[in-house]
């Protein structure tokens, strides 16, 4: 456990599943003595703040951020040049600010251009926790525990600034894992976003049949556990894509090559083939899952 830490003043913007569980992770812990909410509709905050994430609701920039120590940008990646744009005129100079985009090139091309002099306090960040759920309603401050959290502080990056924010993400139960940006982005590429358009796509194609409802009224497990992660938030996803699009594409061409030889065993009829294919992901999946089972 790292040293005890007191945070004054957080301001999260984008109370939702990430944001809303950071907030009362911070305040189960007695991390924080004030969360200040900010947010596109005060009836998502309101909840937020019944459930005891936030103290306050904002809905004015320049109010929210006086006297914040650190501020969680948790809000979709495509949002972030509009968030940062408000803010930045109002951020004390010894704020600290992070993030928990899902990519992180764009989210950081993003702060060198509107945060200026703030730059060197801002931390990138992407905890690697979520369900398919989202907004205040699904938060819970259990969420990061004994999950990782990625930084990809850049050289110009205080030190301070990244001590608090890891020191806060660990004191929400997570590990804190450090890598360059686009590191980051190839990976969460092939691990993260391609499995979550393979989800959209398989449950469009379903759909699409003239008899769905009998369709998925008949699917088992196998069915729910691989679509589960399509009920993920539509904006968000769509947002991130495009945020990784060069990432996301050359994943995309790796799996589709792989389905071709599928196909290709499939038509062939080779079922020594598919054995082999099948047999090796088992091995590789068993492989994975070692040490990954609570």
């Amino acid at each position: 456990m790292p040293a005890k830490l007191k945070i004054g003043k957080l301001v999260v913007v984008g109370v939702g599943l990430i944001g809303g569980s950071f907030a009362l992770a911070l305040k189960h812990a007695r991390a924080v003595r004030r969360v200040v909410g900010i947010g596109r509709t005060r009836r998502n905050l309101a909840v937020a703040a019944k459930m005891g994430a936030i103290d306050e609701i904002s809905s004015d920039p320049a109010a929210a951020v006086h006297d914040a120590d650190l501020v969680l940008l948790a809000t979709p990646v495509g949002q972030m040049p509009a968030v940062m744009a408000a803010l930045v005129p109002h951020l004390p100079a010894s704020a600290v600010v992070t993030d928990a985009g899902s990519t992180k090139r764009d989210v950081i091309a993003c702060a060198r251009r509107f945060l200026g002099e703030h730059f060197p306090r801002f931390v990138p960040g992407h905890p690697i926790a979520g369900t398919e759920k989202s907004g205040a309603n699904a938060a819970f401050r259990g969420l990061f525990r004994d999950r990782n959290v990625i930084l990809t502080p850049l050289p110009e990056t205080a030190a301070a600034a990244t001590r608090l924010v890891q020191r806060a993400w660990e004191v929400c139960g997570a590990r804190v894992v450090r890598l360059g940006a686009e590191n980051h982005d190839a990976i969460l590429a092939a691990v993260s976003h391609l499995p979550h358009v393979v989800a959209y796509a398989l449950v469009n194609v379903l759909a699409r049949r003239r008899d769905p409802a009998q369709l998925f009224g008949l699917s088992a497990g196998g069915l729910r556990d691989t679509v589960r992660i399509a009920g993920s938030s539509p904006e968000m996803w769509a947002d991130i894509c495009v945020a990784n699009r060069d990432a996301l594409l050359a994943a995309l061409e790796d799996y589709e090559n792989e389905l071709e030889q599928m196909r290709a065993a499939i038509d062939s009829a080779d079922v020594a083939e598919l054995r082999r294919m099948f047999a090796q992901a088992r091995s590789a999946r068993e492989k994975w899952l070692i040490g990954k089972r609570p």
